[in-house]
């Protein structure tokens, strides 16, 4: 089957995408259930509509544009990502993803393919954790794992609720109805930008993801003594900037340890009490990110951590609170979803390579409901999460053919 991709479509998709945004080209912010989010989502629904497939969304935002196969709704085969955009970032985040997930849908109709199993392009509701304060929000309660009581407790920074935030964008309905029922999906396939360098670096168009990492988030209270920077002695001090930077340092030998490439840990967040220079720090928060493709060596660094950090606050006289706020298991990509996207590399020539996604990404919850695996293209100079983020047109309609030969093998099962 031969099968033409409109690159140029792609890439004006994807600027169109880009304009609704509440910062200046070439920033991209668009929160969700803001204006511009909200533009957004009516604006691909209007494309979706225009290419003939049947649009649903549900109570949350999480929409569906489906290609109706001959077998109608057993085993839908599913393609997708987000389009919501932290503050300052690039276009091609998420978008490529659903972009390249319409064109590979309007270039399979156009080559004639008539599908077996209905194809589905699915838009994720908040994948980035900006609002809420916590990632992939959409495929969490989609996959069940997220309740809806628990999701009915988030609020954002301004203490507006997901349920008032929700019926303002006119999404209804109750949130116990969002969870997909079980074989939804026969499979699901998800493209994205590699948001790494090392495609780029090895002049690879394609990578198969074949591992998606599980991250964790720890929350760390640090609580000393605040005083004089001249008048309290160095004996005496219960300085909390000086616990926070060993939690910092060990957490790092404890990563180091595992000898392990794919276990990495970063303290991201450091809000520092007082916060002058002539004042001893008397209470630091921390945020730290922890991430292995192997759940029980992530687990391990988070034990040595809350070991580390009782061992401090003992050494120091310090009060240390080590709070777990999550720890998602990682996801092994299916074999079967695996193997038809390489099948679909070698069919179009393209050289590619196996790799583990180190960031994560909705289909890392839709592998718990589904056969899922994920399809990588380059992006310049691994650049994401800014402005300068940059994925070329080529890539671009490679990941999408690559992709639409991927969907029809599945379709045709």
């Amino acid at each position: 089957m031969q099968i033409s991709v409109d690159n140029e479509r792609i890439v004006s998709d994807l600027d169109k995408l880009a304009s609704f945004s509440d910062t200046e080209a070439p920033a991209v912010t668009r929160i969700v259930y803001s204006e511009s989010d909200n533009r957004a989502r009516a604006w691909l629904k209007e494309q979706c509509l225009a290419s003939g497939l049947a649009v649903r969304e549900d109570a949350i935002g999480n929409m569906f544009a489906r290609w109706q196969g001959a077998e109608g709704d057993g085993g839908v085969v599913g393609t997708g990502s987000h389009i919501d955009a932290i503050p300052h970032s690039g276009r091609y985040d998420g978008t490529a993803g659903v972009i390249g997930g319409l064109e590979a849908i309007r270039a399979l109709k156009r080559a004639g393919f008539n599908p077996k199993r209905s194809i589905e392009l699915l838009t994720f509701i908040s994948e980035e954790p900006t609002r809420f304060g916590i990632g992939c929000l959409g495929s969490r309660m989609l996959s069940g794992s997220l309740t809806p009581e628990k999701a009915s407790t988030l609020q954002d920074a301004k203490g507006e609720s997901l349920d008032t935030l929700r019926a303002a964008a006119h999404y209804q309905g109750p949130l116990d109805m969002v969870r997909l029922p079980a074989g939804y999906y026969s499979s699901f396939v998800e493209l994205h930008i590699e948001q790494g360098p090392i495609l780029e670096k090895e002049e690879v168009p394609i990578g198969v993801v074949t591992h998606i990492a599980g991250p964790a988030a720890l929350r760390i209270l640090i609580e000393g003594e605040g005083g004089h920077a001249g008048a309290v002695l160095m004996p005496h001090r219960r300085d909390a900037f000086l616990g926070a930077a060993e939690i910092a340092l060990g957490l790092e030998d404890s990563v180091l340890s595992t000898g392990a490439i794919d276990t990495v840990g970063t303290c991201g967040l450091v809000d520092v009490f007082p916060g002058l220079g002539n004042s001893i720090p008397s209470r630091v928060k921390l945020e730290l990110d922890i991430r292995d493709t192997v759940a029980g060596r992530r687990d391990a660094v988070i034990s040595h951590t809350e070991k580390k950090c009782q061992d401090i606050a003992n050494k120091r006289k310090l009060k240390i609170t080590c709070t777990i706020l999550n720890a998602d298991e990682p996801a092994g990509c299916d074999p079967t979803v695996v193997t038809a996207i390489v099948r679909a590399c070698e069919a179009d020539g393209f050289l590619y390579w196996r790799m583990v996604s180190r960031a994560y990404h909705d289909s890392l919850f839709m592998a718990r409901i589904a056969p899922a695996a994920m399809i990588f293209i380059p992006c310049k100079g691994g650049v994401s999460h800014r402005p300068d983020e940059f994925a070329a047109p080529t890539d671009l309609a490679n990941g999408t053919r690559v992709l639409a030969r991927t969907l029809a093998a599945l379709a045709s099962q």
